[in-house]
């Protein structure tokens, strides 16, 4: 007998509890920054980086200064959008504030790195999509099957695809990380035992096909990641890169693949919070306490990797043209299908959300397809298959606490800016 009742609110949980204006043209002196010294390895990544990422066509600034000036949300924002036209795609980005509150502190600029936090997970879902295409799993297939010391748990028979979306009917979230607070340590295997058997209590029996009521979860995407990793033989770094950075040529990885591609890294990357009980402030390494409890400087499938907005725009760029037939060396429609398929119960898709509510944090603009995912970290991927729009708005919202919420004003401020200003720009060019 199956049974699960229906959550309060089934609204993705990127931020779980734990006076707009229009994006202008901006080319004063406040917006540019210098460049920093580099030594060999850091300055061929900076000459790749400008090969990959010319200069936007389009000043994005106003929209980031939205979140940092008009709405204080962050030290720091980076923007970035595309919009398909009918002879390509048209750039825009801008950067505001300084990477933290403190007194000399550097400006953000539009390769500054950030921890990406719950935007890990459709590249997690993504990985799985490639998995699939070549053969290597079915969706269908259960956790067990690919991590068989699973097999005594609760969520043993669950499927990938209930997990990669939120419904598997585990629980939202858990401490794993919790012998750490403790001055202990932590011994993984347990934690992911303790993953797989923290199934909500009112969620009994096996789940129907399309799963329990959807319950946003970084339990769910933890198995996930572990499942991909071992059917793969790969560990998850090495996996993402094989599978998605690599082919899409994307600046986005854990700290430690940032980290031996350019030994700036540390210098550059947005700080997080300040947090007692890890000696202080976080910075090059994953702000979520489960990622660095299980995998330290690595990637988990829920969290743990960095990049800058530009790379995070090319992917959004890779799956509307994957949408649309244009990225088969990628991923073909029929690949991408099942995780943007709108599904029963709530707005959660299979590495993805969509755009819900009264006041969605996508902001006005975007239409009712719109699918995109947020993270905790105060970073944000939204893409508009029917505008042929994707929109990027990276902060470090949580330095230096976790308790600043202004972001949930800003960020559909922002989204609404990047839209306009970029639907003006295609509008000018004819």
């Amino acid at each position: 007998m199956v049974s699960c009742s229906t959550p309060r609110s089934t609204r993705i949980r990127g931020e779980r509890a734990r006076g707009q204006r229009r994006g202008t043209i901006d080319r004063s002196a406040s917006s540019l920054t210098p460049l920093p010294v580099l030594d060999a390895r850091g300055l061929r990544s900076a000459i790749l980086t400008a090969v990959k990422n010319p200069a936007p066509a389009i000043d994005l600034t106003g929209a980031a200064r939205l979140v940092v000036e008009d709405h204080r949300a962050a030290p720091c924002a980076v923007v970035a959008a595309a919009k398909r036209t009918s002879s390509g795609w048209i750039h825009g980005a801008g950067a505001a504030g300084t990477l933290s509150f403190e007194e000399g502190a550097p400006r953000a600029d539009l390769d500054t790195p950030f921890d990406l936090a719950s935007v890990t997970k459709p590249i997690t879902a993504l990985v799985m999509a490639r998995l699939a295409r070549h053969g290597s799993l079915t969706r269908s297939e259960p956790l067990v099957d690919l991590v068989p010391t699973l097999a005594n748990t609760r969520s043993a028979r669950v499927s990938l695809d209930l997990l990669s979306a939120h419904r598997a009917g585990l629980d939202a979230h858990g401490s794993l990380y919790g012998p750490l607070v403790r001055g202990g340590r932590v011994d993984v295997e347990a934690a992911l035992v303790m993953a797989a058997d923290a199934r909500r209590e009112d969620c009994t029996g096996e789940p129907p096909p399309e799963g329990f009521p959807p319950v946003y979860s970084d339990l769910g995407y933890v198995l996930l990641g572990v499942a991909l990793a071992q059917r793969s033989g790969l560990d998850l770094d090495a996996l993402v890169t094989r599978e998605v950075t690599g082919p899409l040529d994307l600046d986005i990885g854990s700290a430690r693949i940032l980290r031996a591609k350019n030994s700036s890294f540390d210098a550059r990357v947005a700080p997080t919070e300040i947090v007692p009980f890890r000696d202080g402030l976080v910075r090059g390494v994953v702000h979520d306490e489960n990622a660095w409890a299980l995998v330290g400087h690595a990637s988990a499938g829920h969290a743990g990797l960095f990049g800058d907005a530009r790379s995070v725009v090319r992917l959004g760029i890779a799956l509307l043209e994957a949408l649309s037939g244009d990225r088969r060396d990628f991923l073909d429609p029929d690949d991408l299908a099942p995780l943007v398929r709108p599904r029963p119960g709530g707005s959660l898709l299979a590495g993805f959300d969509q755009r819900s509510g009264d006041d969605p944090s996508s902001g006005a603009r975007l239409g009712p397809r719109t699918f995109g995912h947020l993270g905790f970290t105060g970073t944000s991927l939204w893409i508009d298959p029917d505008a042929g729009f994707v929109g990027v708005l990276l902060t470090n919202r949580v330095h230096p606490t976790r308790t600043a919420l202004a972001i949930r004003r800003a960020r559909p401020a922002a989204y609404d800016a990047m839209f306009d200003a970029m639907v003006e720009a295609q509008r000018a060019a004819g």
